[in-house]
């Protein structure tokens, strides 16, 4: 048992070594004996207010659970699960890689192999915080107040800053998947706001992709737009406009993406239906509010016991409008997805819409007749996205 001891506190030596010179890449515990639940147990470090702590996540068949302790305590804690119920821990190190493996007869063994890791996970978590949007590079953030004059991001704003890396990934691969012009790229925001987004997306395209891009940002609060068209000009981005306008009086003769963020109720249904008019290749839309579906929802299934909660009623009114736009961009030859875009802890305004062009026909007539039940079911009448479509003859 003495010569256990001696070799259990040796790996954990290792342990405090390799987080002391920053070699640590990670910690498995795995093989277990018994009847048990938990199946690995993984440590990784976490700097927390209190200093750096090692972070122990338990991975059961049905869930994991998480609880970050201070070194001495977190190794502790470990010793108790070697050969109770794990057979096996291995330290990942950018040095070796260390197993403490326990025989049939719970003898055990240090065994010493070429580094699994290159990096430390120090290092692993600094690459994983890498932004498509950097913070110190973008003036335009100081401008807007994401950053402070060293470029670091504002405490306040990082929520915002994180919101805006999130969009311009999606808009990343969508850009990249689709077939648009790289020579002559047209992209309005309607809607545009504080234009925290819109900057975000023309610096993106124009400076990192190399797309000669004009994107307009139509906003209808003129106090915005001056701001913007005045940060524009101090970033030099000459192909980056902001618009004074109504969404349903832009008149645009094509473009190839459309983007509608938070744009309130149906000023989102206004802004797909000038995209899908305007031949866009690409639609990106974050729905805000859903004011029309709520007002008539009249439920005739089974769900109408429970949509007499007001927070049921109001999500269902938010499935539905979407599930309808989604639906009415694939009658229009789109293919619709649908997704959260960032963590509603950030935003309870985290659902996306992308519509991308197909050559593929749809079965419009099937399309229309889930419509046409969708909008019975829920006792709906009127949706302004299908009636700018019928209006036009196009539905």
């Amino acid at each position: 048992m003495e010569n256990n001891t001696e070799v259990y506190e040796l790996f954990f030596d290792r342990l405090r070594a390799s987080l002391e010179k920053d070699s640590f890449s990670k910690l498995t515990l795995a093989k277990t004996i018994g009847n048990t639940d938990l199946l690995n147990i993984y440590v990784k470090p976490v700097q927390l207010k209190q200093g750096l702590k090692l972070s122990l996540t338990y991975h059961y068949k049905t869930q994991d659970k998480v609880e970050n302790l201070d070194i001495e305590n977190a190794i502790s804690v470990l010793e108790t699960y070697i050969n109770n119920p794990f057979l096996s821990a291995i330290l990942f190190t950018t040095e070796a890689d260390i197993a403490l493996k326990l025989n049939k007869k719970r003898i055990p063994s240090i065994i010493e192999t070429k580094p699994t890791f290159k990096q430390s996970a120090s290092q692993m978590h600094d690459e994983a915080k890498v932004r498509l949007v950097d913070a110190k590079d973008a003036k335009y953030l100081f401008y807007l107040g994401v950053t402070d004059e060293k470029g670091e991001v504002i405490k306040s704003m990082a929520d915002k800053y994180r919101q805006i890396n999130k969009y311009i990934e999606i808009i990343e691969s969508l850009v990249k998947n689709a077939k648009v012009s790289t020579d002559n790229f047209l992209a309005i925001d309607m809607g545009s706001g504080k234009g925290y987004l819109t900057f975000a997306l023309y610096d993106y395209l124009v400076n990192k992709l190399g797309i000669k891009a004009k994107v307009t940002g139509i906003e209808l609060r003129e106090d915005l737009v001056t701001l913007c068209n005045s940060i524009a000009k101090q970033c030099g981005f000459d192909g980056l406009t902001f618009v004074s306008e109504r969404i349903e009086n832009v008149k645009i003769d094509h473009i190839d993406l459309l983007i509608a963020l938070h744009a309130c109720d149906t000023a989102t249904d206004d802004a797909l239906f000038k995209g899908i008019s305007a031949g866009a290749q690409l639609i990106v839309c974050a729905p805000c509010c859903h004011k029309q579906i709520r007002k008539q929802i009249n439920c005739s299934t089974e769900l109408s016991a429970v949509l007499k909660h007001g927070i049921f009623e109001e999500r269902q009114a938010e499935m539905i409008t979407d599930g309808l736009r989604s639906l009415l961009l694939e009658s229009q030859g789109y293919k619709s997805k649908v997704f959260e875009f960032i963590s509603n802890e950030h935003t309870r305004k985290n659902v996306m819409i992308v519509g991308t062009k197909t050559k593929e026909k749809n079965e419009r007539e099937t399309i229309k007749q889930q419509i046409d039940q969708l909008k019975a079911a829920y006792g709906i009448k009127e949706q302004q996205l299908e009636q700018l479509l019928s209006a036009n003859g196009v539905l």
